[in-house]
């Protein structure tokens, strides 16, 4: 399906009806044709402009859905068979609607949907039919703008949509985390999923990640365009130290709730409900230099997010920058979740004249970071940055300009 995935990406980039043209044909030469009607859907991937690893721990996240999109090509079936396909990494994987889900590593990225699956099922969905389902994604695997996620919302709604379940956005988002948590066993917040299942063209959300509550923000950029930065280094949260992070941030937690008990105060719930000042007054009792430094990027972090939508709001595009490179220094230093290639993107693109700031995106560990950058460098930016970084860790990094998305939908 190599020159099938070409066509795609080109249709992708400019007229929806013909690529819903071009996959029906495809589905149909995979899977035959039948009375039962194709439909399209389709998720973005995100980016997070601040507020990273602090969706776990209660904070605030600034996150928006970009124009990188998954879709899937999805029809009921008459009988209880699901087939599962994909168009850039073809080969059928055939399951069936009654079974027991379970992961296994043999299954791939079909564990992502039957979590969805088992999820709803324990949720008292129930399914009558199978289905067929062919995946076609612009979105880069692996590579910190969320495609696990992209996938799960997106095949969460075209379930809801064609049983007709009628699961909300919010709801689709919590049924991924869940999935996440339960069937792929990482730890993960709910950041990504509710931004692709939620998200708006022209927005940003501002989302309180303890409580749901959410506010959609313009993404006014005037002359600035926010750039993905791809280091191409693959990775899998749950064979990276995410969950590692989980656990140091629980811990310290903990730790910190046992002095406010000796001290007759109230407990935290989370890490980011502490102040910078009650941070202060309870460094002492981590007398460990790790999760003192997690617990100070959680605190930090939070904080800028809210000068970071403020800034946006004032439209104050320098200070966002500057923002932005804080967060990145302090992922790098308390939290520990760059690494040399990251650290090498964010190192050289501070040197381009037209770039106002930069961070990783994301969980780190390899993945993607996000420059903001004047339309007019991107050329400039992606040579000198693209030649540092292939000279230094040995190959190439890719780039890409991004506009806003809409969140998960059916294609109309």
């Amino acid at each position: 399906m190599a020159n099938d995935y070409s066509v795609l990406a080109e249709y992708a980039q400019k007229d929806t009806d013909a690529l819903k043209r071009e996959l029906s044909v495809i589905f149909e030469r995979q899977y035959g044709q039948s009375s039962e009607p194709v439909m399209f859907f389709a998720a973005p991937a995100r980016i997070n402009i601040i507020g990273e690893h602090i969706d776990y721990n209660g904070g605030k996240v600034f996150p928006a859905a970009i124009d990188k999109y998954i879709y899937l090509a999805i029809r009921r079936r008459n009988d209880s068979v699901i087939r599962y396909d994909d168009v850039r990494f073809p080969g059928v994987f055939t399951f069936d609607i009654t079974e027991t889900f379970a992961y296994k590593k043999e299954n791939d990225y079909c564990n992502y949907l039957n979590g969805i699956l088992s999820i709803l099922k324990s949720r008292g969905f129930t399914f009558p039919k199978g289905f067929d389902a062919l995946f076609f994604s612009c979105i880069p695997p692996g590579g910190g703008i969320s495609s696990s996620s992209a996938l799960e919302c997106c095949f969460a709604y075209a379930v809801s949509s064609i049983y007709n379940l009628n699961v909300d956005g919010v709801e689709i988002a919590k049924i991924g985390q869940e999935s996440e948590h339960r069937f792929m066993n990482v730890n993960c917040g709910i950041m990504d999923q509710f931004i692709i299942a939620m998200g708006k063209k022209d927005r940003a959300i501002l989302l309180d990640c303890a409580t749901l509550d959410y506010e959609y923000v313009p993404l006014e950029l005037g002359d600035y365009r926010f750039v993905v930065m791809n280091t191409n280094k693959k990775r899998q949260l749950s064979d990276s130290k995410y969950n590692e992070r989980v656990s140091e941030c629980k811990t310290a937690l903990g730790i910190m709730n046992a002095e406010l008990e000796k001290r007759g105060e109230p407990a935290l719930p989370d890490l980011c409900s502490c102040s910078a000042e009650q941070f202060e007054s309870l460094k002492s009792c981590l007398t460990d230099d790790v999760l003192l430094r997690r617990v100070r990027h959680c605190v930090t972090e939070n904080a800028r997010v809210y000068a970071a939508v403020a800034a946006l709001k004032a439209g104050n595009l320098q200070e966002l920058g500057r923002l932005m490179d804080a967060s990145h220094e302090s992922l790098r230093l308390d939290y520990e979740t760059t690494g040399i290639e990251l650290d090498t993107l964010h190192e050289e693109a501070g040197k381009i004249s037209g770039c106002i700031g930069s961070r990783v995106t994301g969980a780190g560990f390899g993945g993607c970071g996000i420059a903001l950058i004047h339309k007019d460098c991107f050329g400039e930016f992606t040579e000198k940055v693209g030649s540092v970084y292939r000279e230094k860790i040995g190959y190439d990094a890719s780039f890409f300009e991004c506009g806003t998305g809409d969140g998960a939908s059916a294609l109309n």
